[in-house]
């Protein structure tokens, strides 16, 4: 019995995925070629091997009830200074991820993950390198553009050699849109839809 490291994402579809891939290694990050381009909904996170069954029957549940959502990526932010971090941004799907992602890090699941800082849907371009090659990716991608239908997630599995491995892709199971708690409406204002 050990541990193993694992996390949970939205895959970046091809062409795009391999087109940011390749970016992020052209601005120099040496971790570009070991994690496939995503948007992430639960960070890396030790577990017990033992805890894979409940994890992946959790995120079997996740995708059932869950259901396809337009994703679009367009321009760049950065977390900089507080984390060495150049991305481009989710203009559209960020809400979807937010919801999908509290649920993988439910608290009534296998991994109720705590977040470092507040979630922040992104695609990571380059990460920890020298801030002229940081700036350079910011300038240089800062008119991206990437649309596609996000139809589920993807489990994945860091190796002892740091490359992140697919373990098993989940699929949304349903057409239909999920209710939405909503608070109610204070008087005198209009109803959000």
């Amino acid at each position: 019995m050990g541990t193993v490291t694992i996390g949970v994402s939205i895959a970046v579809p091809e062409p795009h995925g391999s087109q940011l891939q390749q970016r992020r290694a052209g601005f120099g990050d040496a971790a570009a070629h070991g994690i496939p381009t995503h948007v992430t909904l639960l960070p890396p996170t030790e577990v017990d091997d033992s805890a894979l069954p409940a994890v992946e029957e959790h995120l079997v549940h996740v995708a059932n009830t869950g259901r396809p959502f337009p994703m679009r990526l367009s321009g760049t932010g950065t977390f900089r200074p507080l984390s060495p971090v150049v991305f481009v941004k989710v203009v559209e799907g960020a809400e979807a991820c937010t919801r999908l992602q509290q649920r993988v890090r439910d608290a009534s699941g296998p991994v109720p993950r705590e977040l470092q800082f507040p979630y922040h849907p992104h695609v990571t371009v380059a990460h920890g390198i020298d801030e002229a090659a940081m700036d350079r990716a910011h300038e240089e991608l800062s008119g991206y553009e990437a649309a596609w239908p996000c139809t589920g997630f993807a489990l994945y599995e860091q190796g002892a050699d740091g490359v992140w491995r697919k373990l098993r892709e989940y699929t949304f199971g349903t057409p239909v849109v999920p209710p939405q708690a909503s608070a109610p409406a204070e008087q005198g204002s209009l109803p959000t839809y």
